[in-house]
């Protein structure tokens, strides 16, 4: 599995790196000068998104964490790393999640809740995708005229919509874990590794979550808004490169190209598949390939400098809690050692 994470990155940076070389060097190297010093304004800006996921978070955290362990400034940091290493590391979009789980339980909160927090919570986001997906096709055909392209996605967006609906559905109702449990146990022949899945615990926690239909939807919404926002970023960023668009156009390439990446998400930091997108979609919508290239490029460059302190402070933190352990051990080893 690891291998073929890092073959399809490889490919989709060459692929990446063969689209840029394509199109120019020249001509995208001249966009960017265009924008200058003002791009790092995009660095700051981005934690307004990530904001607006983190407190949908919270939500769904909040009745599992009635003592607040786990507050929102800290689950910011938390998404920040989530989102750095599903962007940044090769992990095919979902080591970003597990990393998240476990600094959560550190907090001291139940495995089970918090792993059934950010399980509906990418639930969650894939229906908004779908929803920003439909609204962003939408503005793409009023933009465009119904075309080839347009009508395949259309079609592509209605047969998929059963997999997110299914899988509420099989949350809810089945014991998916508690199954899945089950099988590792007679497939590895050991109990521990298999409750490693949370078991029944884990499908106790989604269904009871499940019920806190408000916070449900208010999750949503925050994650909507996020998506929104992000729109924003694309639409600031044409502008600085010298490129302005309407903000439908804006919202339209965010949404199409964000599902792009979402629905072939086994790439890592979606290389190539992000830059593909932007420049078919970016043509679609009257922007020249050049600005197309050079805005994947700009997203790059804020996604490495946004995240790589992400990382960072991840590494520094749980280094100290390795030296802490080791140290007690220590301790410990001296006060049993006969003097």
């Amino acid at each position: 599995m690891k291998l073929a994470t890092y073959l399809l990155g490889f490919l989709g940076l060459a692929a990446a790196i063969v689209l840029v070389l394509h199109h120019g060097w020249d001509a995208v190297a001249t966009v960017l000068a265009q924008g200058g010093w003002g791009l790092f304004w995009l660095v700051p800006f981005h934690a307004l998104p990530l904001i607006l996921d983190t407190f949908g978070w919270r939500m769904l955290l909040a009745p599992s964490d009635p003592d607040n362990r786990a507050p929102t400034p800290y689950l910011f940091w938390v998404a920040t790393i989530r989102e750095a290493a599903n962007r940044l590391l090769p992990v095919a979009n979902i080591g970003g999640e597990v990393i998240g789980i476990r600094l959560v339980i550190l907090r001291g909160i139940g495995g089970a809740t918090v792993t059934a927090s950010v399980i509906i919570e990418v639930l969650l986001t894939l229906l908004n995708q779908y929803v920003f997906t439909a609204f962003g096709l939408v503005l793409l055909i009023m933009l465009t005229h119904a075309t080839h392209l347009t009508s395949t996605i259309l079609v592509g967006l209605a047969l998929s919509l059963p997999i997110p609906l299914g899988m509420f559905a099989a949350l809810r109702y089945g014991s998916v874990f508690e199954r899945l449990e089950k099988l590792a146990e007679r497939a590895l022949g050991s109990a521990n590794v298999a409750a490693l899945l949370g078991g029944a615990n884990l499908d106790d926690a989604i269904r009871a979550l499940l019920k806190h239909r408000g916070r449900l939807l208010g999750c949503m919404l925050w994650q909507l808004a996020c998506y929104v926002l992000g729109a924003f970023e694309c639409w600031f960023t044409l502008r600085l490169l010298g490129h302005e668009v309407t903000p439908w156009a804006a919202i339209t390439l965010e949404a199409m190209t964000q599902a792009v990446r979402h629905f072939i998400f086994v790439v890592p930091a979606g290389l190539g598949v992000q830059e593909g997108g932007l420049i078919l979609f970016g043509q679609l919508i009257g922007l020249p390939t050049d600005v197309a290239v050079a805005l994947s490029l700009t997203k790059r460059a804020r996604e490495v400098v946004f995240g790589l302190p992400a990382l960072i402070s991840w590494q520094w933190v749980e280094g100290r809690r390795l030296r802490a352990l080791w140290s007690r051990a220590k301790r410990a080893t001296e006060s049993t050692t006969p003097g």
